[in-house]
């Protein structure tokens, strides 16, 4: 019969350098639950294309939560020689079941290594060899990915210059010790959720590929044709015509404002505000983008509309993830105004022509993004020329119906997505609850 795990509510504390702990757990020193605590300590060793993979910090993050196992596909990880391999693994002798702990940059980020594969890390990451004698390695991750502990490197880092994480302070980090038993039964609970949050993940990536494959299907080939022709940007069904965003809309900007103006809560006689906060990064509306704004400069052109798109004109991280990118606007169901002002930073596009569907146009904007790269100032922060955009990008345009059908299979690949992603934010939520609960002793487990 499997044992029954209970949760009970802890009622005798006391305190301690870390906070309030059961009365019967210690805190101890990370070295003493540990056997060894490294870092590299080497010179950069020389990258090749093929080989040991060379881990850096980049690439460590990239893991899902306290698990480190090595994605040969990662565009991020590096590769040493056989023989530099061999020279530095002496300094960092890594193995199955140790903790790689980030001392440097993203500092206090520690993952469980679940692979066989050898691999050397960057000087800023430590090796950690957990005392399986007296700590269950799982936990220990949770451990030092808990707020508890995070506080700590923060405060050690304080003042420092590089904020660089010194190896001593990574051994005289503290943490709690309990029971053995309670360490796993804590680390089997918090698996559970993580383990259900990377399925989950992994649903929302394949997902992903699914809408990006139909969209070029859909978009190139669209809906059961046998007869093509040539155009300017390749074979397209013979239906359907292309023209270039000029020719179908008018881009106009939105209120160049002034700070003051400008209200993260609603104010009285204020509207909501959609600046290039409220895009994400490819196409869509965030849903927690929007800000208010109050001022008496306002005209007709600085209002958008539910089902207008929209498309951010700049962006400052100059990597053109941004810029050119679409939303449609919906406003939220508690709004009760029928317009909302936007931004200078965006473009809003008025359709000159009445045979385009929204749904269809957003998407095909969408996966013409990366084109508006190519047409950015060079100013302080990137800026689209809209003008010279929308006079070179080519439109599609299938018949009307083709093109609601299109959007259909699309909007309900994105519902999918929708529902995916509010799964894993509530799956969030409750590893954070138990991380603070069962992390603290506040709640325990026991076998009934």
């Amino acid at each position: 019969m499997a044992e029954k795990v209970e949760f009970y509510k802890e009622t005798e504390f006391k305190d301690t350098e870390i906070g309030r702990i059961p009365k019967e757990w210690k805190v101890v020193k990370l070295e003493e639950i540990t056997t060894k605590i490294k870092d590299i300590d080497h010179k950069m060793p020389k990258k090749q294309k093929i080989g040991i993979p060379f881990v850096s910090i980049k690439c460590m993050l990239k893991y899902p939560d306290f698990n480190f196992y090595l994605d040969p596909n990662d565009p991020d990880l590096e590769f040493i020689s056989k023989e530099e391999y061999e020279y530095h693994v002496q300094r960092f002798d890594v193995e199955r079941g140790d903790i790689i702990y980030s001392r440097f940059g993203s500092i206090g980020n520690a993952k469980l290594v679940t692979t066989e594969q050898p691999f050397i890390a960057s000087y800023s990451i430590v090796l950690i060899k957990p005392n399986r004698h007296k700590v269950n390695l799982t936990f220990l991750t949770y451990i030092l990915n808990s707020e508890t502990v995070r506080k700590q490197a923060k405060i050690a880092t304080k003042g420092a210059t590089n904020r660089n994480l010194h190896l001593k302070d990574i051994k005289n980090l503290r943490v709690p010790l309990l029971s053995l038993f309670e360490q796993q039964k804590i680390a089997e609970i918090l698996s559970t959720v993580d383990e259900s949050i990377q399925k989950t993940d992994e649903l929302i990536a394949k997902t992903e590929r699914l809408k990006k494959g139909l969209m070029q299907e859909l978009l190139t080939k669209g809906i059961g044709h046998k007869e093509f022709k040539d155009t300017k940007i390749g074979k397209l069904p013979e239906e359907w015509e292309v023209r270039t965003l000029g020719e179908i809309g008018e881009l106009s900007r939105g209120l160049s404002y002034r700070g003051q103006e400008k209200f993260a809560e609603e104010v009285s006689g204020s509207y909501l505000f959609l600046t290039l906060n409220s895009i994400k990064e490819g196409g869509g509306l965030k849903e927690n983008g929007w800000s208010w704004i109050r001022t008496d400069r306002l005209g007709e052109r600085h209002f958008v509309r539910e089902g207008d798109i929209v498309i951010a004109n700049t962006e400052q991280s100059k990597d053109g993830s941004l810029i050119g990118s679409p939303a449609i606007v919906h406003f939220p169901e508690w709004y009760k105004k029928d317009k909302a002002v936007y931004s200078h930073h965006i473009s809003k596009l008025t359709l000159k022509v009445g045979s385009l569907d929204i749904n269809f146009f957003y998407y095909y904007l969408c996966s013409t993004q990366p084109i508006a790269r190519k047409y950015y100032t060079v100013t302080g922060v990137w800026g689209l020329k809209v003008d010279s955009w929308a006079k070179d990008l080519d439109v599609i345009i299938p018949p009307l119906s083709e093109q609601q059908q299109i959007a259909s299979i699309l909007l309900a690949i994105d519902e999918r997505l929708d529902i995916l992603r509010k799964e894993r934010v509530k799956l969030e939520r409750i590893k954070q609850w138990f991380m603070e609960e069962l992390l603290s002793g506040k709640i325990r487990v026991r076998v009934a």
